[in-house]
């Protein structure tokens, strides 16, 4: 094998791993006010009529716009559509403002269907950061774990997934490590929250984890 073979191989396999390692990140401050931001779909696993807009708001993390969460629903969700992972990460600033049953911010990954994910959130009324599965509708705990959730306040949710291994990370600190294989295969990604909960979010990321 030549030089020029080897060097050719080499390019290849960069190329490989770019095409399958990438991030990306939105702010919603391009999207027009008032609506779902555009390349993303909304609903509620269950019953419910969640809202799902772009508002402006002088808080968010990233000026001028949020997503906001202003319906209700048993559990409202809002994926975007072009995002398909099976390893790889998922991160959103979120802010609970209000809710009698419930204040929280969540993620979603492995979004197969409305009735079929994984979820990760955080409650500002109960204090706690948890891992769910979804399937069939059903949402099945897998671990809650304490940890200071106060309202109002941004907050930064992060979960890191690959193969069977799930990591939650809350404000900078891992509350969850553990494996669980209930949904396999990739999936779209997005937020999500519970009941009345009033949310906003902004700074959602992902990202595919690279080729090994």
């Amino acid at each position: 094998m030549n030089k020029s073979t080897i060097l050719g191989g080499a390019s290849l396999l960069a190329s490989a791993m770019a095409t399958f390692a990438f991030a990306e990140t939105t702010g919603f401050d391009t999207d027009a006010v008032g609506s779902v931001p555009v390349g993303w779909l909304s609903g509620t696993t269950g019953r419910g009529n969640p809202r799902w807009t772009v508002e402006t708001d002088p808080s968010a993390p990233s000026k001028p716009n949020v997503l906001k969460q202003s319906g209700r629903g048993d559990f409202p969700w809002c994926v975007k559509r072009d995002s398909m992972l099976e390893d790889g990460y998922v991160e959103v600033k979120f802010k609970a403002l209000a809710g009698r049953e419930d204040q929280t911010g969540g993620v979603v990954w492995r979004w197969k269907d409305g009735d079929n994910y994984y979820v990760a959130r955080a409650n500002a009324l109960e204090n706690n950061v948890s891992l769910y599965y979804t399937t069939k509708g059903r949402r099945n705990t897998l671990k809650y774990v304490d940890a200071p959730v106060p309202g109002n306040t941004w907050h930064t949710l992060r979960v890191e997934f690959a193969g069977k291994r799930i990591r939650v990370i809350f404000d900078g600190k891992p509350y969850i490590e553990m494996d669980d294989a209930h949904i396999a295969g990739p999936g779209a990604v997005g937020m999500w929250t519970k009941a009345d909960s009033v949310t906003l979010f902004d700074d959602f990321a992902y990202g595919a984890a690279p080729v090994r």
